[in-house]
């Protein structure tokens, strides 16, 4: 595989001509150089106005690697070639550079070039790219591949601090300008006969010859440009980067790192292009570099999965519009009342801070009064508010800030919590949260936790990244204060009033969630595109003579069929039957004037109880507010049948089912969910029988098993 190498584009505060004469310090040894043995000229020619000067050079190079791979190769060093092409017109110098040793066995290309920075002629830009590819060396070729990198991106930086000290050494001399290149027709004009003589190249020679005529310049003469301080950062283009701008907004990255993110910067900006109306090919807005980068420490600056991984995160965002959620999302009254969770302040690093009161949210109630749907597009929302956070943080503090930290309070988590519809609900926004928010989490913070959060961290956390996994720091009890606790991260001033702190904190503090609020199918219908095709719950109208039907179909016996509902509207029976043929739906058929409802019937009024379908468990009368969770274990494999009916009759007057079918009769309600698990997943896990111990609901209860189905459920064996 070949490995490549692209800089950012490293300014020098000093024009093109300083940075030459810096520049040939170097040759044709360099003590701060230890790599570089020396060097010796080949060829070297000029152009007639001397303008075009270039030089051949073979340098070598010493070999840091084992003294065995050494022994095996039968080197000590190592030659290059290097050619060297300098235009004074043009104010450019290309480097080109290739291996002349093991140039069968190995291909090392290097360019590198020094132009004027296009915003500022004072300054002047330096841009590097390079590739390694080993075909074949003796075996050890991953080795070589790895010590070959490891002392190239070693020796990068290096090459800088090389430039800037001879800068300064010249500066020292009193050489603090260097006149322009002129044309020899110029020089000799009369408007031009006060200039001093321009260099005709830069070899030591020339170049010796040039500072003995130029006078001394006082430093305070100098332009400000010519100074090593630092100043803002600048871009001397829009699609390229700047040295001094990714560590400013960016952090301190190896050179690898600025390599890799160059590379699938450059990648995107090619390939993210549409046609204008003029038939031209313009960008197409990319992500922003904090962005980019993200995805690629996520997979760990590996540059072909971060792009898999981005490009489709990009396609994500493109088909649901996430870029405008912050202007087009809007929460529900509901989940703004009942949400236990806000932004509050920053963290000791500068990171943007978010509070969430899990503990003391609702979870079952949220999810079946807003649906999973708008509880990822409130996750989604708070990603996106916190990137614009950070990045606003990131000018108020003056140092790169690209993540947040998380805190969350446990107290009052219990079995609740770990409902599985609800623990479902959560994996599926872990699940999307992961895929196109990567590294956004700096730290999070987990205080009280109690002694169920063990069994939930154990359900959640092998869907979590483990690089996001390493940030988590867990206090139990009051563990969290004091010396080692939330003072370490959060000043003490921040830390909110709940947690025993002096700032009051605006998070909801959430609480039950009115069934009055969950939702039904009139909500459902969403303006906006949907996140999910499918909802956990589903929710059915039943009338008179009109029952809703599912059916579960079963493979292996002793599986577990599970179920949660609540009674939103009237009174209802729940029945389920095993069926000995398969049924066909039957789909409610409404006149245009009235609203579209989810109900469905399977059963045929030609079927016969105890023949074609059979009941295996006693029906169970539900009152209107009542919430059921229940189970069944199977004990034949075939068809299951679901059944919510209206209170009333089993067999309905024939003037109910024309009004139910004209939509007049009185409707019930129901929102349901329902899972098969296999029994040994069923003995392990939590299901939804576990939130019947909710302080939220007043639930009825039912929990059923094959020891309690009655006998004509043998019939249909």
């Amino acid at each position: 595989m070949v490995q490549k190498y692209q800089s950012p584009v490293r300014v020098y505060k000093f024009p093109f001509e300083m940075v030459m004469a810096a520049y040939e310090k170097r040759f044709p040894t360099c003590p701060l150089i230890p790599v570089f043995l020396g060097s010796e000229v080949l060829s070297e020619s000029a152009s007639a106005d001397g303008s075009t000067h270039v030089i051949e050079r073979s340098c070598k190079l010493s070999v840091d690697a084992p003294r065995l791979l050494k022994k095996i190769a039968g080197v000590e060093c190592v030659f290059f070639i290097q050619k060297n092409t300098l235009s004074w017109r043009d104010r450019t110098l290309l480097i080109e550079a290739h291996n002349e040793t093991f140039a069968s066995r190995v291909t090392v290309l290097e360019t590198c070039s020094y132009s004027v920075h296009p915003d500022n002629e004072s300054w002047t830009c330096f841009e590097q790219c390079a590739s390694l590819d080993i075909k074949s060396f003796f075996g050890f070729e991953n080795t070589v591949e790895k010590i070959a990198m490891k002392q190239y991106t070693a020796n990068i930086k290096r090459g800088k601090e090389v430039i800037e000290y001879y800068l300064s050494e010249l500066m020292s001399e009193g050489i603090t300008e260097i006149p322009r290149w002129v044309p020899p027709a110029e020089r000799s004009s009369p408007s031009k006969a006060a200039s001093p003589p321009a260099a005709p190249s830069c070899c030591p020679a020339a170049r010796a010859e040039l500072r003995l005529d130029l006078p001394a310049a006082d430093s305070a003469s100098r332009d400000a440009s010519c100074s090593l301080g630092t100043s803002e950062p600048s871009t001397p283009d829009a699609d390229k980067l700047d040295a001094d701008y990714i560590e400013r907004y960016l952090g301190r990255l190896t050179p690898m790192q600025e390599s890799c993110l160059i590379q699938l910067r450059g990648w995107l900006q090619e390939t993210h292009k549409v046609k204008s109306e003029t038939g031209e090919w313009k960008a197409e807005k990319i992500p922003k570099d904090e962005h980019i980068l993200r995805f690629l420490r996520a997979r760990d600056f590996h540059i072909e999965k971060a792009k898999e991984m981005l490009c489709q995160s990009l396609t994500w965002r493109k088909q649901f519009q996430v870029d405008y959620i912050l202007e087009t999302w809007k929460p529900p009254s509901g989940l703004e009342e009942y949400y236990a969770g806000g932004w509050h302040h920053h963290d000791r690093e500068g990171r943007p801070l978010y509070v969430l009161r899990l503990g003391q949210m609702d979870t079952k109630g949220l999810v079946k009064a807003l649906g999973e749907e708008a509880l990822l597009r409130q996750v989604l929302s708070i990603n996106e508010e916190g990137q614009k956070r950070c990045e606003e943080n990131t000018k108020i503090f003056g140092r790169p800030i690209t993540s947040w930290t998380c805190l969350v309070d446990l107290e009052g988590l219990n079995m609740r919590h770990l409902w599985r519809p609800g623990v479902k609900a959560l994996l599926r926004i872990i699940e999307v949260v992961e895929a196109n928010y990567p590294e956004t989490l700096g730290r999070l913070l987990i205080v009280r936790a109690p002694r169920v959060f063990p069994v939930l961290w154990t359900l959640v956390s092998p869907f979590i990244n483990e690089n996001t996994r390493q940030k988590f720091l867990v206090y139990s009890g009051n563990n969290y204060q004091g010396s080692g606790g939330l003072i370490d991260y959060i000043d003490k001033e921040i830390i909110p009033d709940f947690l025993g702190g002096d700032c009051l904190c605006q998070v909801p503090e959430g609480g039950q969630v009115p069934k009055s609020y969950y939702l039904t199918e009139e909500l459902e219908n969403l303006d906006h595109i949907r996140l999910w095709a499918e909802t956990i719950y589903q929710s059915a109208q039943v009338s008179k003579g009109a029952p809703h039907e599912i059916m579960i179909e079963i493979v292996e016996s002793s599986s577990v069929i599970t179920w949660d509902f609540d009674i939103l509207k009237g009174d209802m029976v729940f029945n389920i039957f095993h069926s000995k043929r398969t049924p066909q739906a039957v789909k409610r058929e409404v006149s245009s004037s009235v609203p579209a409802v989810n109900n469905e019937q399977l059963i045929d009024r030609s079927w016969v109880l105890g023949v074609d379908y059979s009941i295996v468990e006693s029906p169970l009368t539900c009152r209107e507010g009542e919430s059921i969770q229940g189970s069944h274990i199977t004990r034949w494999p075939g068809i299951y049948i679901l059944q919510w009916r209206a209170c009333g009759p089993t067999h309905a007057r024939v003037d109910e089912v024309l009004s139910s079918l004209q939509g007049s009769a009185p409707k019930c309600k129901v929102m349901y969910y329902t899972e098969v698990l296999a029994s040994h997943d069923f003995r392990g896990s939590m299901t939804s029988l576990e939130s019947c111990h909710s302080r939220f609901s007043q639930i009825s209860v039912t929990t059923t098993s094959s020891s309690q189905s009655q006998d004509g459920s043998l019939i249909s064996r």
